[in-house]
């Protein structure tokens, strides 16, 4: 009966490689990196994010739809907050529009080839990605795993893994100039059938500055006049970065062309609001802004995004 049992248990691997079914071609050519990998809408990776301004978090991005005419996927995350903060800091390219050849993500309309498929090893090529242009080398492939680094003119930095194996990004830095780490997403894990909310915020800056200590009253104006692509925004998402010393203060309030205040915040003395998000209703038109700092050293800033929601539901 032992005997029995253990042949029983020295099968079980092989029967799950049978009922798993046999790989296809395109399978085995992405997992040694030679092929974009063939993604299905409900693939999810999970990553944790580290960026200056939001610090430490973690959110799947999720395969929301598809579109074999275009040759495209698209690609969401699942939670609304982080689609917020991309919306208005820009900080996850890989968001939105994804093509299905080449996993190209998109910046300024036009598609970026971030990975160069087949991976060889010193492969050298260009792209755009985080307002720079990149000079890429793959440096080493092994089983699959290729690593990349990447600089621009400007001296930023860029190093990402991609795995065949999960199909997708295993790791990205990006560094600036002054050594400090933009953005860093570690992969947590991943899989398919993702059951759940998925979104994505189709987004255009409006607006951004910082002020400082300053006796008078600061007034500034912007317009929503809706995406360039002529669709209407139903949102503007706002970020805010603020400290205030003691012994000083501050206040913003943004109101759009009926007088409406949608957005008012007052700050007390040695008070702060470190990367603080949110949305509000897009109204078409002018918006003024007015914003108020006093306390050397204490600083208000602000930026505006207009956005357009999708969301998806699977499972």
């Amino acid at each position: 009966m032992r005997a029995a049992m253990l042949v029983a248990l020295l099968l079980l691997p092989a029967l799950a490689g049978c009922l798993e079914g046999p790989r296809t071609q395109s399978e085995i050519e992405a997992e040694e990196g030679l092929v974009a990998p063939p993604w299905e809408v409900g693939d999810w990776w999970l990553y944790t994010f580290v960026t200056p301004e939001f610090g430490e978090d973690s959110a799947r991005l999720v395969v929301a739809d598809e579109d074999p005419v275009d040759g495209q996927w698209m690609l969401g995350i699942s939670s609304e907050r982080e689609a917020m903060r991309h919306a208005v800091v820009n900080h996850n390219p890989f968001l939105g529009r994804v093509t299905m050849d080449a996993l190209s993500v998109y910046e300024n309309g036009e598609a970026q080839r971030v990975f160069s498929f087949p991976f060889e090893r010193d492969d050298t090529w260009s792209f755009t990605l985080f307002g720079q242009e990149w000079t890429a080398t793959t440096t080493l492939v092994d089983r699959g795993v290729a690593t990349v680094v990447a600089s621009s003119d400007s001296g930023h930095d860029l190093q990402y893994t991609m795995d065949g194996g999960v199909g997708f990004l295993r790791d990205l830095t990006w560094t600036d100039p002054a050594g400090v780490d933009r953005l860093r997403m570690v992969l947590a894990g991943s899989g398919d059938s993702h059951n759940g909310q998925v979104h994505f915020l189709r987004a255009t800056d409006l607006f951004a500055d910082v002020y400082t200590d300053s006796d008078a009253e600061f007034r500034d104006s912007f317009l929503d006049e809706g995406h360039p692509s002529g669709v209407g925004f139903d949102r503007l998402v706002w970020y805010l970065d603020v400290d205030i010393v003691a012994g000083g203060s501050g206040s913003l309030v943004l109101r759009d062309h009926t007088s409406a205040s949608p957005l008012s915040r007052a700050w007390g003395a040695g008070s702060a609001e470190r990367g603080a998000v949110g949305s509000i209703p897009s109204v078409s038109g002018e918006y003024q802004l007015t914003a108020t700092v006093q306390g050397g050293g204490s600083h208000v800033e602000v930026r505006l995004a207009g956005a357009i929601s999708q969301s998806w539901t699977l499972g």
